[in-house]
């Protein structure tokens, strides 16, 4: 057995170092790995074929469409607009602007890149023409799109349901992602702010209210999406599954008949991009269910579990060490990968302690999330650079305010529970 579980991981750990995609080196591994116990090669395809047949799913590429939608179909520059109209007028207020954006459309479609593709494309070439250095418009733009990573939906927290076995509440995970969102962005919008005022960045002149009032109505279709997924899940009307559904529907009808800023070659680029990003997840999912079989069979949590709890019964240590390992990771390797891989590593760990399951979805969320925007695999890093035009090494040497902001927000979600918790048991009398 030991020789075996030291097989698959140095074969996976052999494929990343080669740089061959995630998805082909879990099944790369977990192939060798049945082949060594002498198990029959179609097992793995079967575990491979289960894993994605779950319905649970489906949301995902609804939820990916959605977002490709509103990137090309002009809600993203409505929902820059509100923002702006909201707190441009502060001191460095297209820093304000960026991170409010985020938290908007983050919320809206569920992604890191598409926030940080939307808003960038806008906000970056903004900032520069006001006299905002690059450096900081991608820092503050790459780290503030991890919002659409926390603030639901997030296909990434039904990734982690699944992973987690299933019997965790995606309803559960996405109100408990509102909190924890919300005060990363507090704490970067604060960062911003700082820096904002030692550059002498400049304010942005308050257009009145009735400008204000105009741009919320005028994005207010947008922000409708937002509205009908999760009104759907918490009255119980919709499923996760189904809200995604009807969100997507929605997003299609604004596009289309309201905003009128959809072309058929956008629609094409949409549905292109969402196709392939769907067979990647997919692609993700049924690879690492055959890996986590192996995993299991190798009894890899329960020494995990055994080997940290022999190092200290301190929770405390535990989830510093935790938060170590992810962040650590997580500047290593695609956030959906690790995901599907390190939830049924770790969480039997913290489980052990007494951390609730949805509380440590929202740590793994916010640590890999960090890890999207730190060399030398952030792929969030690498399209804002692209973006801006300007070298990683450059960005890399102001990003650490933002960075710090988010690692304050990690320790409060970390060593808090009741940020991301209070609202899940408010709202959905969830008692976990």
């Amino acid at each position: 057995m030991e020789v075996g579980l030291i097989l698959i991981i140095a074969v996976f750990l052999l494929g990343v170092v080669a740089g061959i995609p995630v998805a082909f080196t879990l099944g790369i591994a977990a192939l060798a790995g049945f082949l060594w116990e002498g198990i029959n090669p179609a097992v793995a395809f079967q575990q491979m074929a289960a894993g994605m047949s779950i319905f649970s799913l489906l949301a995902i590429p609804f939820f990916i469409f959605a977002g490709e939608l509103m990137l090309h179909g002009g809600i993203a520059r409505r929902l820059v607009a509100l923002a702006s109209a909201c707190v441009g007028w502060m001191r460095g207020g297209l820093g304000m602007v960026d991170v409010s954006t985020s938290m908007l459309f983050g919320g809206i479609s569920g992604s890191a890149v598409a926030d940080t593709s939307a808003t960038g494309t806008i906000l970056i070439p903004a900032m520069k023409a006001k006299g905002y250095g690059t450096d900081y418009a991608v820092s503050l733009t790459v780290t503030s799109s991890i919002a659409g990573i926390l603030i639901p939906p997030s296909h990434n927290m039904i990734l982690y349901s699944l992973a987690a076995g299933g019997g965790i509440s995606v309803s559960a995970l996405f109100i408990a992602g509102i909190v924890p969102g919300i005060l990363m962005c507090l704490f970067l919008g604060l960062a911003a702010y700082v820096m904002a005022v030692r550059r002498g960045y400049p304010a942005e002149r308050f257009g009145g209210v009735r400008h204000l009032a105009w741009t919320f109505v005028d994005a207010l279709p947008g922000l409708m999406t937002a509205i009908i997924i999760l009104g759907g899940v918490l009255s119980g009307i919709f499923t996760v599954t189904e809200s995604a559904a009807f969100g997507a529907i929605w997003a299609l009808a604004v596009t289309i008949l309201v905003y009128r800023a959809l072309s058929w070659k956008d629609f094409k680029v949409a549905v292109a991009a969402s196709v392939r990003t769907s067979a990647v997840v997919f692609l993700l999912v049924g690879t690492a269910t055959a890996f986590a079989y192996l995993l299991a069979l190798y009894r890899l949590p329960e020494l995990l579990t055994d080997g940290m709890l022999a190092i200290s019964d301190n929770p405390i240590v535990i989830l510093l060490l935790i938060n170590l390992c992810l962040l650590l990771l997580g500047s290593v390797m695609d956030m959906a990968a690790l995901i599907l891989i390190t939830t049924p590593i770790f969480l039997p760990v913290v489980t052990a302690i007494g951390v609730d399951p949805v509380q440590f979805g929202m740590i793994m969320m916010m640590n890999l999330g960090l890890g999207l925007t730190t060399p030398p695999v952030g792929a969030v890093l690498f399209v804002g650079c692209a973006i801006g035009r300007i070298p990683i090494e450059a960005v890399m040497r102001t990003i650490w305010p933002f960075w710090g902001a988010i690692l304050v927000a990690l320790a409060l979600t970390t060593y808090w529970p009741a940020v991301s918790l209070t609202l899940p048991r408010l709202l959905l009398g969830y008692g976990g």
